[in-house]
């Protein structure tokens, strides 16, 4: 079974995502709610995709080890975000604009080294990063595939202790 589940807090959101999901013809599910605490079951997707959110969810490392727990085995995340340049005067002026940027812009987080936290989260990573067009201090972008490392995965591995 096929089933398209969007996790979006905003709730002024959801009628905008849903015109755009008929007029897509992919029926989606919303749930309103902060992705810290899924009302999914455990292991209940083979698939699961972030794009510009990791920046603004106020408990990432949270929100993604939720996803790791509804990820079935052998399920895989799929991401794409802006988060911490590489360059230490890029980093700088990120920390030097964050106080006035993020009041403005939903919460974002301009500073958030995106592989260290998805690591942090259980994840393993296939990741690429560059800076996009644009101004850098919003720029670097990172995007990949991040699997649940096996031993960081709720319930993984499961052994019978009945002959041990």
């Amino acid at each position: 079974m096929t089933e398209l589940v969007g996790v979006e807090p905003a709730l002024r959101m959801h009628r905008l995502a849903l015109k755009r999901s008929r007029a897509a013809g992919m029926p989606v599910e919303l749930v309103g709610i902060g992705a810290e605490r899924l009302p999914l079951a455990d292991a209940a997707f083979d698939t699961a995709v972030c794009t510009y959110t990791l920046c603004s969810i106020p408990d990432p490392v949270a929100a993604l080890r939720e996803v790791r727990r509804v990820l079935a085995p052998g399920g895989r995340l799929l991401f794409s975000e802006h988060g911490r340049a590489p360059d230490e005067n890029v980093r700088e002026w990120q920390a030097r604009l964050q106080p006035w940027w993020s009041p403005l812009a939903g919460g974002c987080r301009l500073d958030r080294d995106i592989p260290a936290i998805l690591r942090e989260a259980g994840f393993e990573l296939q990741v690429q990063s560059m800076y996009i067009p644009g101004p850098r201090i919003a720029s670097y972008h990172y995007w990949g595939v991040a699997t649940p490392r096996l031993a960081a995965h709720p319930g993984w591995p499961r052994r019978d202790h009945a002959g041990s």
